[in-house]
């Protein structure tokens, strides 16, 4: 159905560093790890800092999880942190330090959801594995169903309809997966899609519809100042700031609203990324006195 595709992705791919034939799939599985709800302008540096730092799951998990945190910095969603460290040491004890390439395998890995296991199939190892991001989705509801908007998402149909577009051949699916995903970030964007530079414009559906406006539920964007997130950073920000555990008030100058400074902090000591320690001081998890 989308024959130009794949030409288009050869031209105009962007030169992403987790991208290539010499990536490693444990490469492959942090940069989709940290893509997670994170703009590719932020994930780029951390992911060259991260991998220049543990270039493989054994020495990520001789480190230690506070390191981890330290290292993620400003991505956002730190738990993600944890869980690839986590993910490291289980690589280590159950696959002998390789990413395995099966779907369920990865799925039983901590911090790997449906996404990511198949993306890491689809992209480590060329397996032909639907691939469905937000980028995808919006793609498929414009050319497939004529619609300007994707709408909440559905895993069930969402596979369905992307797996109905891969070609048969593994490899080449694995790369129709990415170009589409391309296609999103580039070309068919949320708000201003630029139509006339699109190579898939003469069957798009909402194009060939003329264009017509989305009706159905709308998902609204997660607001982010002011929110227990936005605290939760700006704690974390504090303890990366040094190598020494803090004292109460240095946590308690990056905040000034005492309940919800309080929340933040306890939310954080549950998700264990932070450790208050007998003294009363705080730090990050895995603090070596």
């Amino acid at each position: 159905m989308f024959a130009d595709l794949l030409p288009w992705y050869d031209r105009a791919a962007r030169d992403l560093p987790w991208r290539g034939a010499q990536v490693t799939p444990w490469a492959v599985l942090v940069s989709e790890i940290m893509l997670q709800q994170t703009p590719v302008a932020r994930v780029r540096p951390a992911y060259d800092a991260w991998l220049k730092r543990w270039p493989t799951p054994a020495a990520l998990a001789a480190d230690s999880t506070g390191e981890a945190v330290r290292m993620w910095g400003k991505l956002g969603y730190p738990r993600r942190a944890l869980r690839l460290h986590e993910c490291a040491g289980e690589l280590v004890n159950r696959f002998g330090g390789a990413v395995p390439s099966d779907v369920d395998a990865l799925l039983s890995l901590p911090g790997v959801g449906a996404y990511t296991a198949r993306a890491v199939a689809a992209f480590a190892f060329g397996h032909r594995q639907p691939v469905v991001d937000t980028n995808v989705r919006r793609v498929v509801a414009r050319a497939v169903r004529g619609q300007g908007a994707a709408g909440p998402p559905s895993t069930v149909r969402d596979l369905a309809a992307v797996e109905a577009l891969l070609p048969d051949d593994p490899p080449q699916a694995a790369r129709f997966s990415i170009a589409l995903m391309e296609l999103g970030a580039l070309v068919c964007t949320a708000r201003a899609p630029r139509c006339g530079e699109c190579p898939i414009a003469e069957v798009c559906a909402w194009r060939l519809a003329g264009f017509p406006d989305y009706t159905g539920q709308a998902v609204r964007p997660q607001r982010f100042t002011g929110t227990d997130r936005q605290v939760r950073g700006l704690l974390l920000d504090v303890l990366r700031a040094t190598r020494r555990p803090v004292h109460r008030p240095l946590l308690d100058a990056a905040w000034h609203d005492p309940v919800q400074r309080d929340r933040a902090l306890d939310s954080l000591v549950a998700d264990g990324l932070i450790d208050p320690l007998p003294d009363g001081r705080y730090a990050l998890p895995g603090h070596r006195a």
